[in-house]
């Protein structure tokens, strides 16, 4: 890596979720507990404090490295809102939603691309749809196996045994289907469910109250251009990664970055971004992917890692989605290497926690290379000079496997 002293003493950072229906405090409280288990891994400073500029949900960090001290704003640009609306849907409608997905994904023939990079991510996209089918036999059989046995006991009933064996039958189902949807905490099932259609519904574009979300959250990041900081950092995580290409990508056809402004740099991670551009209507995320991987005026750096089984590890989103450009510059794609910078006990009790390890990335490594959320996000370096001698990752996806190429005006 290469740094050369101090370039940042204040930045602005802007978080950007995945589909997450929690609210915000949530990523303050792991901000403040991992931050503090890697400052004294590290041996630095990190101070969490109410946050100073004005703005969304978040918090203000002091930090010092090796004598060097810093300030760093960090908000959280929330659409967690959004997310629970999507998800506030009946047990019908939620395998209503099963049927439209698999068909989004198998009949545009995405599915079959999209098994090509890497195996995690598709197992994971097809957990939800195996899960509720497997959770609507069992009530099926359960609810099959009381009525014959009302059958069995009141045969000499006749028809009115067969009434109140299918009536009885009928309720326990939804007993059942009930209790398993009241479990999806620990099963996930109904969650990744409607993860997954938020974007199938619409084959890759954006809802419009999404779009309005995202123009509220270019506003906010144009207006800490303007301001006295020598970074502005947009980090988008999970499906967060790809809203955040969209927004930076009309942030700057707007002209809203600066020439002497602060320095502007986009850390995606665990992203999952062919999910949505490998989809037929995705014209406008491939057009943004395109116009973003050329941009002179912008960092990109993208982190994800093998051992996240819920991100699209080591691919390189903007050439596996078929619209590299003949200049591109981003993103410089590299692993965290969970393995090696988490130590063996450590790697142990996570490697089964696919979710916990889709979080990884904003929390402490026992053994950090040369990735740290923390000094990313509050150290004294620029992202771009954090990196600008580390190569990409030699095993990387970066050749085109996407179906569709193309790309709105």
């Amino acid at each position: 890596m290469a740094e050369t002293g101090q370039q940042v003493k204040a930045r602005r950072v802007f978080y950007i979720p995945g589909y997450d229906p929690i609210h915000p405090r949530r990523y303050r409280e792991l901000y403040r507990k991992e931050g503090a288990s890697q400052a004294a891994i590290s041996g630095y400073d990190l101070t969490l404090r109410p946050k100073q500029a004005k703005g969304t949900y978040g918090w203000h960090v002091d930090g010092r490295f090796d004598g060097q001290d810093t300030q760093a704003d960090i908000d959280v640009l929330v659409w967690s809102d959004i997310v629970r609306d999507s998800m506030s849907n009946s047990i019908p409608a939620t395998y209503g939603q099963l049927v439209r997905t698999a068909w989004a994904y198998i009949g545009s023939g995405a599915l079959w691309r999209l098994m090509r990079l890497r195996k995690g991510p598709v197992i994971a996209a097809l957990y939800p749809i195996g899960m509720l089918l497997l959770q609507l036999v069992v009530a099926v059989l359960i609810g099959w196996l009381l009525y014959s046995l009302v059958i069995y006991f009141a045969a000499e009933f006749g028809v009115l045994a067969r009434l109140i064996g299918g009536i009885a039958a009928l309720a326990l189902m939804v007993f059942v289907l009930r209790w398993f949807k009241a479990k999806d905490g620990k099963l996930f099932a109904y969650y990744l469910m409607h993860d997954y259609s938020y974007s199938a519904k619409w084959k890759g574009a954006n809802p419009p109250e999404l779009e309005a979300r995202m123009t509220e959250f270019r506003a906010m990041i144009a207006d800490a251009l303007k301001s006295d900081v020598d970074e502005v950092l947009v980090v988008g995580h999970s499906s967060g990664a790809h809203l955040s290409v969209s927004i930076l990508a009309d942030l700057i056809r707007a002209g809203d970055v600066p020439e002497n402004g602060p320095a502007l740099a986009f850390l995606s991670l665990g992203q999952v971004v062919p999910m949505v551009s490998f989809l037929p209507n995705a014209d406008r995320l491939r057009a943004d992917l395109h116009f973003l991987a050329k941009q002179d005026g912008l960092t990109w750096v993208d982190v994800t890692a093998p051992g996240d089984g819920c991100a699209f590890a080591l691919c390189d989103p903007v050439s596996v989605s078929g619209v590299a450009p003949a200049d591109k510059r981003w993103p410089l794609v590299f692993s965290a290497q969970f393995t090696k910078s988490l130590k063996p006990e450590t790697w142990k009790a996570l490697r089964w926690r696919f979710f916990r390890l889709h979080f990884q990335y904003l929390c402490a490594f026992d053994q950090p290379l040369d990735y740290d959320y923390f000094q990313i996000t509050a150290g004294p370096v620029t992202l771009g000079n954090r990196y600008a001698d580390r190569p990409p990752s030699a095993s990387r996806i970066d050749y085109a496997v996407s179906k569709y190429a193309s790309m709105s005006a």
